[in-house]
């Protein structure tokens, strides 16, 4: 999952890609977060977090990358801080349905979930082709080779809350991918935070200046 999260640059020939990509990603969220609040599902929730998660790093890695050092740190806080707030916010989706003893609606659950395996499945053969391209194409493959898996997981849940009638097969399920990628969001956000561009600066400067500090004996040595 950590992998998935890091912002690499992009080559041109693989933009177009990755921008289609970008807006299956984005649809699929905004689909699965209002499915998951009709529902009353943690997991569909989730998975819309797994969708969010990818689209911004897709996002940076075509928008942001090219910009100054500082404008790529504020881009990673950024994200980590959306995707720590969307895990708190399904956290607290968790507290309401137990409190208010609400079951996820299965049938919306397994559709979605459906519609989400599709999407993602189709990223995944416009991605084949990239893969070994580079490890930015490989990681980008991998992201959505993991979001397959996620889908399915929703899927199980869905099956399981319809057999069982509790929610609790939902609520696992959106735990587990939600603290993934908690855990991922707060590595980014403290990766930020540590950030120093004066700090990268002045290692720079020490880099390109340190062939110059050559005594004059070696230098005497190195002429003859």
């Amino acid at each position: 999952m950590d992998e998935c999260c890091e912002v690499r640059p992009v080559h041109a020939r693989q933009r177009r890609v990755l921008r289609l990509v970008l807006w299956i990603n984005l649809v699929m969220f905004a689909a699965e977060v209002l499915a998951g609040l009709l529902a009353h599902s943690t997991a569909l929730l989730a998975d819309a977090m797994d969708m969010l998660g990818d689209a911004i790093v897709y996002g940076f890695s075509l928008y942001v990358i090219a910009r100054a050092p500082i404008w790529q740190t504020r881009a990673a806080l950024l994200k980590g801080l959306i995707m720590a707030g969307f895990a708190m916010g399904i956290a607290v989706e968790v507290l309401v349905k137990l409190a208010r003893g609400l079951t996820p609606d299965a049938e919306i659950m397994a559709g979605v979930a459906l519609a989400a395996l599709g999407a993602n499945a189709a990223v995944l053969a416009l991605l084949w082709r990239h893969r070994a391209d580079d490890i930015n194409m490989r990681s980008a493959w991998l992201c959505s080779r993991n979001d397959v898996i996620a889908n399915l997981g929703v899927l199980l849940a869905a099956l399981a809350v319809g057999r069982s009638g509790s929610a609790w097969p939902d609520i696992l399920i959106g735990l587990t991918i939600a603290t993934l990628f908690a855990t991922s969001a707060v590595g980014v956000t403290r990766e930020a935070l540590g950030y120093s561009p004066r700090a990268g600066g002045r290692a720079a400067a020490q880099k390109h200046a340190a062939p110059i500090t050559q005594k004059p004996e070696a230098s005497r040595k190195a002429v003859r």
